[in-house]
């Protein structure tokens, strides 16, 4: 007898953990999991259809809100209150819409909740959001990552006095971030924005980002 359809589903998902990339293509997933690539494209599909899987502007795939919303570790409250936001904010944009917090307070301390990356906070625009001020030692990702401490802080003072970053092909060629703060009671909590392909007019996108982190009412913080 041959596999069922939801081991076939689970095969796919399970093409996306081990530590290999984010995103994959169509045939990524056909490789890593052996089915036929028709096969692979229409269980894709179903997939995309049910939020277990998005398909960014690319055409590479990752795994949706449906699936890392539930096991993102993230204060489920602020999780639940973004992911409205961040659904209209990656049907808006065509971009990947991702939250993030500080997983530490540092430059390599930036938590993407929704992909499941772990990007330095000195090449994202969400750590450009969250960071408070500018650490040492920063490693370069590209030729365009703002590594110098007093360009950095000159950065974060204008994130600061916007309410947005913008991070052009920083941590990746190819890819500009655009981000806004999440704002609660006491102040930032966390970063909400989006990934897009280098090149979308970003006056649009920027738009989006803010209106989308404006839509998210964080939870108010339980009594100790």
């Amino acid at each position: 007898m041959g596999e069922s359809v939801a081991g076939r589903l689970f095969s796919v998902l399970d093409a996306f953990e081990g530590g290999g990339p984010a995103a994959l293509r169509l045939t990524d997933i056909a490789a890593r999991t052996g089915l036929p690539a028709p096969t692979a494209l229409r269980l894709v599909r179903e997939l995309v259809a049910w939020g277990g899987l998005e398909r960014g502007a690319d055409g590479r795939y990752r795994l949706g809100l449906r699936v890392l919303g539930a096991a993102a570790p993230c204060p489920r409250g602020l999780l639940d209150a973004a992911l409205p936001a961040l659904r209209a904010l990656g049907a808006r944009t065509g971009g990947h819409a991702d939250l993030a917090v500080l997983s530490a307070p540092s430059a390599e301390g930036v938590l993407c909740l929704v992909s499941g990356e772990r990007p330095p906070a000195h090449a994202t625009a969400y750590g450009k959001v969250l960071l408070a001020g500018p650490p040492e030692e920063l490693p370069r990702h590209t030729r365009h990552t703002v590594v110098s401490p007093g360009l950095l802080a000159g950065q974060l003072a204008r994130v600061r006095e916007a309410g947005l970053a913008v991070c052009a092909e920083e941590f990746r060629l190819g890819e500009v971030s655009v981000a806004a703060p999440v704002r609660g009671p006491s102040g930032t909590v966390a970063a909400l924005g989006v990934t897009v392909p280098t090149g979308v007019p970003l006056e649009r996108v920027a738009a989006a980002v803010r209106e989308a982190a404006l839509r998210v009412r964080p939870p108010e913080p339980s009594p100790a």
